[in-house]
């Protein structure tokens, strides 16, 4: 016979997730706040492209990230 199996648990409380969205979700606005306002002022001789594609990726992951807890948060 085989051995009962273990649930499946989150890594993460609960309780936490209205929490995470709410941070990760700010973090990532900041960051693209960021991102416009050195789009909008910065020369296109001046602008680094790492550190749109750095700026752009961070923000995208904590904006997706923060969208996941948000909706776990809401029960979907």
């Amino acid at each position: 016979m085989a051995p009962p199996a273990k649930a499946i648990t989150s890594p993460v409380p609960d309780a936490w997730y209205p929490t995470l969205a709410v941070v990760m979700l700010a973090i990532g606005l900041v960051l693209t706040a960021s991102f416009f306002i050195y789009e909008a002022t910065s020369s296109k001789q001046n602008r680094c492209l790492a550190k749109e594609l750095i700026t752009g990726g961070v923000a995208s992951v904590f904006l997706g990230f923060g969208s996941l807890f948000l909706l776990l948060s809401a029960g979907v």
